[in-house]
């Protein structure tokens, strides 16, 4: 349903975007001047100058009618140019990826909650870079397809090296998803091309259609205690989490599951309970609210002891009503369809065919697990994991495999079983 432009500004965001694309490019000063959020908070962030942690930010995109066409998008209730009101267009959400190589698994779980994507090039580096190839494939292998690329630093290259640059890239993105995507001469660090970058959002990214009506289905993606050291037992608040909706309807109230849940050793056994709670209050976008649809991110408040919730402890759950959410595995059979190259190391390496006893890493929704390959047929494999998951059969598997002590991706696979 389109909503108003009136209630543009007290509504959710309708949009996830993602940046990506490879360490050092931009994306964390991008993302700084298009929400005024510096998303690296984290303390190892800060002092390595580089995203660890997935980062969040939201924003309102606003257009002046008065100025002409090409300088009337900004994030400013009054335009910067004329100082007249700006109307509300669009509100999205950004998630702020890791580009180093050995954050894969983060970067992919920022993907799997994206509707869009920023792919950044630095225009002052050979194109693609080991990541920026990585990243590419990850979207595909997700299937993000609203994908604009950002040719980042121009300020820092003669106009010669940005017109070769600009040929590397259409070289690059040539059969690919993004092979048509935008490209935007920009930077970053001083603000150029902003305006261009968000006209080009509003007109490019198309919101998808999500059903409303189904089971809901949250992929949380962080999940953290707000309760200061001290606070009292009495006024303790519940514990938070994050991420998007899959589908359907959250509303505030609403008894909820949590899936795989916490960890149980008893009698050197290990097992997972499910964890259930109640949502006690919902916030996206910068406003409260009573119920969240798809789209956009958005932070969850339960009535579960902070103690469950710590350093991100339950990232890779998914949540959704009681008894409504899909089974939980502690063991697959896949049916593998491989890369005919490993992505993102500097060699070009082939992908070898999978070996029995080998481990894996798995992505599928926000979760990332490892496991061991203990079966393998012609056309299908079956592997142990160290974190059971929870998700459908539907839902696909993204594979990476330990090549010179990184895990890089080499192919996806479909749940037979």
């Amino acid at each position: 349903m389109q909503r108003k432009k009136s209630d543009i500004e007290k509504s959710q965001p309708v949009l996830t975007i993602i940046t990506a694309g490879h360490v050092d490019h931009g994306k964390t000063t991008l993302l700084h001047k298009l929400t005024g959020v510096w998303t690296d908070t984290h303390s190892e962030e800060l002092k390595r100058g580089i995203t660890i942690k997935l980062g969040y930010a939201d924003v309102i995109f606003y257009k002046c009618d008065s100025c002409k066409e090409q300088e009337s998008y900004s994030t400013q209730k009054k335009c910067p140019n004329c100082s007249k009101k700006t109307t509300p267009i669009l509100k999205a959400s950004f998630v702020d990826a890791p580009g180093h190589e050995t954050l894969m698994a983060t970067m992919l779980s920022g993907a799997s909650i994206a509707d869009a994507a920023l792919l950044l090039v630095a225009a002052n580096e050979n194109c693609p870079q080991p990541q920026t190839k990585e990243h590419l494939m990850a979207l595909e292998i997700i299937g993000i397809k609203n994908i604009i690329i950002i040719q980042n630093k121009i300020d820092l290259v003669s106009k010669e090296q940005v017109l070769e640059n600009y040929k590397q890239i259409k070289e690059f993105v040539k059969g690919t998803i993004a092979e048509i995507s935008p490209i935007i001469p920009l930077s970053a660090q001083h603000s150029v091309n902003i305006d261009l970058l968000i006209k080009t959002i509003i007109e490019t990214f198309k919101v998808r259609e999500r059903d409303s009506t189904k089971d809901p289905i949250m992929l949380i993606a962080r999940s953290f205690d707000i309760n200061r050291p001290g606070t009292s037992i009495d006024d303790l608040s519940g514990g938070v989490l994050g991420g998007a909706l899959k589908q359907g309807v959250l509303k505030v109230g609403d008894e909820i599951e949590i899936k795989p849940g916490q960890k149980i050793e008893h009698h050197g056994k290990v097992e997972w309970k499910s964890v259930k709670s109640k949502i006690t209050a919902l916030k996206t976008g910068g406003i409260e609210v009573e119920e969240i649809a798809p789209g956009g991110s958005f932070g969850l408040q339960t009535s579960l002891d902070p103690f469950y919730v710590k350093a991100d402890s339950l990232s890779g759950n998914l949540l959704g009503h009681v008894e409504k959410l899909p089974p939980v595995w502690d063991s697959f059979t896949l049916k593998p369809d491989l890369l005919d190259r490993v992505v993102g190391s500097k060699e070009e390496l082939k992908v070898e065919k999978i070996k029995k006893g080998e481990f894996l890493m798995l992505n599928v929704n926000s979760t990332a697990t490892v496991g061991i390959v203990t079966e393998l047929h012609k056309d299908r494999i079956k592997i142990n994991l160290k974190l059971p998951v929870c998700c459908s059969k539907d839902d696909r598997i993204v594979i990476s495999r330990n090549i010179g002590n990184r895990y890089r991706l080499i192919g996806v696979a479909s749940i037979l079983g």
